[in-house]
């Protein structure tokens, strides 16, 4: 008996050890399995759980205009995030059944808080709040909610997490790009996407220089993720980005698109655009491609006429996609990114080559009769009677495009590729832009004597507009090539200058005696010629008006296309910049004399006295300048009306009394000559006025009109007198009340420009 219970000991014995003996290999088995196959793994598990490291955003440079004033900058904005397995109630190993239940719910209810709170706050979605639950769903401890969220929306949040106590919503300090001006010089700044990321412009092609190095804060959590002492963090401080200081000035920027954005809605244009460039130095003032966008809001369409077409599409795929495309356009700065055919803007660059050859002087005469046969073709000029016998001078006033041909073949293909190359219409500019455009251009061995004689006056060949403007500040300074450039120079965060841009010579063009003659023949264009609304009292004006037919984009049946513009340089005795203004498709048939010109001579007039240049006037322009309205306030009657005889001034006297007690216009405020000063002798109330609408009258017709609403006008615009000149431009809207005597400045042009 006592064997048996032996034997029986001794089995239980055995498999008891044998079932240990399992139990351990499988736990040794286990143990190498963990550290050898998946212990990389899991070590980075653990750490992510012990430890959370956190990134310092550094903040980005700040993009200057020339006088320091911000373009772009950065500010304080924030990245919410959730902690999924935060959301988590955990279940304990010795929880009922009914215990689980109950944490899974009241998890639930948690989630279902946070996602509806958040969804609420970000205005999302059904869509959008189903992708953040699926998030609040996720097995780790980082799900980015979003990013760049701005400081009110962030408090908001934060009394969200402290009213319901909550640890599984977190908040990241990063930064949000701002721009203060909104549309000036979109297409030249660009802007970011939501990673700080430059995406256009100058935000991208000085990304690296813009952005910083972001820093780092690794701190140490406890078992259930909260944050331990900070003697466990370790801190790397971010590097902000460095600063750019631009060559832009702000106010020329500004009046350059505000006169393009006028032309492009009054003409219904496909597009306006323009340079500004410091002929002396390569230096970009203003440059601007309408329609352009809000750097803060880049994917919303700005132009009504590109949205009004979009809406008239049928699908919602069509629309979608012309949309797309609308966006994508916006962002394109095409005075560096497309190409164009110059037209008679190019007829200053073939004077400049012939004139420094020799093959022409400004004695050599041509008869145009209207047209000129070329091998095959009959070459018309847009002036079909003909022009008759004109001087050189004359036939670039008249843009003859007969002459030119002339003055092309006469300088031969190799002395016109020479210059072609010169002044540099066949590589890249190097502008500090992305995307810049390569021209396209007939190289010397495919011209032929139609080929030449087409790309004398401007045709044949296609470049960009900033080349245009690039070889206008050689002919405008001496004949130097200049690089163009717009950022002045790089400064640090403490502001400190890293780096600044010099002037580059690329090479002598022309000479210095060529450029002062073709100067003075285009100051010729403007005070003769089809340039006459490049005028500027004050200021010597050159230009050169262009069109050209845009072949190979009219569909059958359709009328032609025309892209026109106006080259300019001021002053012409001594320049100090040079621009290029162009609109693309008007809707009328106008040259660049009557849509380009007046745009030119407004930018010369409103910026030559920021750029320290004072005005010159001729003995015929003092006499027709406003002057500064006498101060008669306070006076007698008899000695304020004596004052405004001696002025030889009107006057209107408004209630009784024996002196002046107020005026208008004020003494601060100046008067056209002849104009009448409002006089009160009591305190009346003010008379008003309605200003009527002035555009399209004669100048006769508006200074009646003018006297009849009791209004004073100065009159601004080139020979005045002419039959086909007429108002297109006041400074204060029909319909607008103002008070009697009030000033208003009214632009006139000539309406009767020539498709040159």
């Amino acid at each position: 008996m006592q064997v048996n219970i032996d034997k029986r000991m001794l089995k239980r014995v055995v498999i008891l050890a044998v079932v240990i003996g399992f139990l351990l290999g499988s736990n040794v088995f286990r143990v190498l399995y963990l550290q050898t196959v998946r212990g990389e793994e899991l070590a980075r598990k653990a750490e992510s759980q012990q430890m959370q490291d956190s990134e310092i955003s550094a903040k980005r440079g700040t993009i200057y205009d020339c006088d320091g004033i911000p373009l772009a900058e950065s500010a304080t904005a924030w990245t919410i995030f959730l902690d999924p397995l935060a959301i988590v109630i955990e279940e304990e190993e010795d929880d009922t059944a009914e215990k689980i239940a109950e944490k899974q719910a009241k998890t639930e209810e948690r989630r279902t808080l946070i996602v509806e709170e958040l969804a609420e706050i970000f205005e999302y979605d059904d869509e959008k709040k189903a992708e953040l639950y699926e998030k609040s769903r996720a097995e780790n401890h980082y799900e980015v909610v979003e990013k760049q969220v701005e400081n009110n929306v962030k408090e908001v949040i934060s009394d969200f997490v402290s009213e319901h106590n909550l640890n599984c919503i977190g908040m990241e300090k990063t930064t949000k790009r701002y721009y203060p001006y909104g549309n000036l010089a979109s297409t030249v700044i660009g802007f970011t996407g939501v990673d700080d990321q430059g995406l256009a412009g100058i935000e991208a092609y000085y990304n690296d220089e813009l952005t910083g190095t972001n820093g780092r804060v690794i701190t140490a959590k406890d078992a259930i993720s909260n944050n331990i002492s900070d003697e466990y963090a370790t801190s790397v401080e971010a590097t902000d980005g460095n600063s750019l200081v631009l060559t832009i000035n702000q106010t020329v920027q500004y009046y350059l698109e505000k006169d393009l954005r006028e032309a492009l809605e009054q003409y219904q244009a496909k597009g306006a655009y323009g340079v500004v460039m410091n002929c002396n130095t390569g230096a970009v003032l203003a440059m601007s491609s309408l329609p352009d966008y809000d750097c803060n809001d880049p994917y919303t369409l700005t132009y009504d006429k590109n949205i009004d077409e979009i809406s008239k599409l049928s699908s919602t795929e069509e629309k979608e996609e012309a949309e797309s495309l609308a966006v994508q356009n916006q962002w394109r700065n095409f005075t560096v990114s497309d190409t164009y055919v110059p037209g008679s803007v190019f007829k200053t660059f073939i004077a400049s080559a012939a004139l420094e050859e020799k093959v022409v002087s400004l004695d050599t005469t041509y008869t145009c009769t209207g047209s000129i046969q070329v091998d095959e073709y009959t070459m018309k000029c847009h002036y079909h009677p003909g022009h008759g016998t004109e001087n050189f001078t004359q036939g670039l006033e008249n843009s003859c495009n007969p002459f030119f041909i002339t003055v092309g073949q006469k300088l031969g293909v190799h002395n016109y590729f020479k210059y072609f190359d010169g002044f540099g219409f066949t590589r890249l500019t190097g502008i500090d832009l992305p995307g810049e455009a390569a021209p396209q251009y007939y190289r010397e061995e495919q011209y032929g004597i139609v080929e030449l004689s087409s790309a004398s006056f401007g045709q044949t060949n296609s470049i960009t507009p900033i080349q245009i403007c690039t070889g206008l500040c050689a002919i405008a300074n001496g004949g130097t090539l200049l690089k163009p450039y717009l950022v002045a120079s790089v400064i640090d965060s403490e502001g400190k200058t890293v780096s600044k841009t010099e002037p580059e010579v690329i090479r002598q063009v022309i000479s210095k005696e060529t450029s002062e003659t073709v100067r003075t023949m285009m100051k010729s264009v403007v005070d003769n010629g089809t340039g006459k609304n490049g005028y500027v009292a004050g200021y010597s004006v050159g230009g050169k008006t262009g069109t050209s037919t845009k072949l190979g984009e009219t569909k059958e049946g359709e009328a032609d296309k025309y892209i026109v513009s106006f080259a300019a340089i001021a002053p012409s005795d001594h320049p100090e910049i040079a621009m290029i203004i162009i609109v693309d498709e008007p809707n009328e048939d106008l040259g660049g004399g009557a849509i380009c010109a007046p745009i030119a001579a407004d930018i010369i007039s409103q910026s030559m006295g920021l750029l320290g240049v004072e005005p010159r006037y001729s003995e015929d322009e003092i006499a027709n300048l406003s002057a500064y309205t006498p101060n008669v306030t306070g006076l007698s009657l008899d000695d304020a009306k004596k004052t405004l005889d001696e002025n030889k001034l009107d006057y209107v006297v408004i209630g009784s009394g024996d002196s002046v007690i107020r005026q208008n216009p004020s003494s601060a405020s100046t008067i056209p000559s002849g104009g009448t000063v409002y006089l009160y002798l009591d305190d009346s109330e003010k008379q008003m006025t309605t200003v009527p609408d002035f555009k399209g009258l004669t100048v006769s017709e508006a200074m009646s009109l003018a006297q009849s609403s009791q209004l004073n006008i100065e009159i601004t615009g080139n020979d005045l007198a002419g039959a086909t000149i007429a108002a297109y431009k006041q400074s204060d809207e029909p319909q607008t009340s103002v008070e009697q005597g009030s000033v208003i400045t009214v632009n006139f042009k000539n309406t009767q420009s020539v498709l040159d």
